[in-house]
């Protein structure tokens, strides 16, 4: 019997890979939603059909308003513009544009020549890039702080979805790995990239998180679609009652969160046995918001790096987190593992 999976190791030891994914395999699913009816193939890349702003309080300064203003362009894939600098170009979501994975708080920050030049916590607005299916979007920003919602990302999904969306004439593109590859890492975790079936185009995830708090083990299944990942987007960051309690104390010593706008109402904290608020996305009894937000607002805010295309194939992940979602598609690009999917022909 094999005791390594499919495919090549870049991080960590082909045992250790092989021994993650089986204790992955060995947890219970607590939510499947990969049995869907597969999404028409998209061909042409899109946008939205008009403008549309969103408000909120900032991430790191919660007292301050912020503002997002959404915009259609020709220009392909996602950029944000800081408005407050109209004379910095435009930071395009690219790999190769992540400064680095925070400090105290762990979150994408984006970065594009001078180092004022950035927008933190991103990943709660570029993981709409796979999830609402739009492939062009200039994101006009009043600061390199973001807004934090009370309810996940839904309000960017319902302006989203109020904007609508038109075709382009450009072709979409689709990539995939060459080959399974796995990245595992001494503190048990686990990430596996494996290829797409090009008569079955779509992105599945397998994701599990496992917290010695009130979050505890949790796994969900899922095809990324714009239902799956509506019900995703209303699931908030969660932290602990400590770490909050820290930002909120000895933290204003550190700029990085000397002004975190954290609340009760805008992230899930979890007690050592119960949480400190309500959770959501409840099923048989068990709150899911920790790991459909793992999956929806975080990893797929990595994979939404990708520039080259939409990525699709399937994705495992067990205990993963930021640095290592963003250090993962960096290896893919730097032992060029990535490559275009030759899709069915329309019939």
């Amino acid at each position: 019997m094999s005791s390594s999976l499919p495919g090549i190791s870049l991080t960590g030891s082909p045992e250790d890979a092989y021994a993650l994914w089986n204790t992955l395999q060995s947890m219970p699913v607590d939510e499947d939603c990969s049995q869907q009816s597969p999404e028409p193939i998209r061909r042409k890349r899109t946008t939205i059909e008009r403008p549309v702003t969103v408000q909120g309080p900032g991430t790191f300064f919660g007292k301050e308003t912020r503002t997002l203003e959404l915009l259609p362009t020709d220009r392909e894939g996602w950029w944000f513009d800081r408005a407050d600098h109209p004379d910095w170009l435009r930071i395009q979501v690219a790999i190769h544009n992540v400064w680095t994975t925070g400090q105290v708080v762990s979150n994408i920050v984006l970065r594009s020549g001078p180092p004022h030049n950035y927008v933190r916590l991103v990943e709660h607005i570029i993981a709409l890039r796979m999830g609402m299916q739009v492939d062009n979007l200039i994101i006009k920003i009043d600061s390199g702080d973001p807004p934090l919602f009370d309810v996940g990302s839904m309000p960017l999904v319902d302006a989203l979805a109020s904007a609508g969306k038109v075709d382009s004439s450009i072709p979409l593109d689709y990539v995939t790995v060459k080959q399974p590859v796995a990245f595992a890492t001494p503190e048990g975790k686990l990430l596996y990239f494996e290829p797409a079936d090009p008569a079955n185009p779509r992105l599945e995830l397998d994701c599990g998180i496992s917290f010695p708090n009130a979050i505890g083990e949790q796994r969900i299944k899922m095809v990324v679609n714009p239902q799956t990942f509506r019900r995703g987007a209303h699931a908030r960051t969660n932290t602990t009652a400590q770490k909050k309690m820290i930002c909120q104390t000895v933290g204003k010593l550190f700029a990085d969160v000397r002004n975190l706008g954290y609340t009760d109402k805008n992230v899930l904290i979890a007690g050592k046995k119960k949480y400190h608020n309500e959770a959501g996305l409840v099923v048989n009894g068990k709150a899911l918001e920790a790991v459909w937000h793992r999956a929806v607002l975080d990893l797929l805010a990595a994979i939404a790096l990708i520039e080259r295309g939409v990525f699709i194939g399937k994705v495992s992940s067990y205990k993963a987190g930021h640095t290592m979602d963003v250090e993962a598609i960096k290896g893919l690009y730097r032992h060029d593992l990535l490559e275009y999917v030759s899709l069915p022909a329309q019939s």
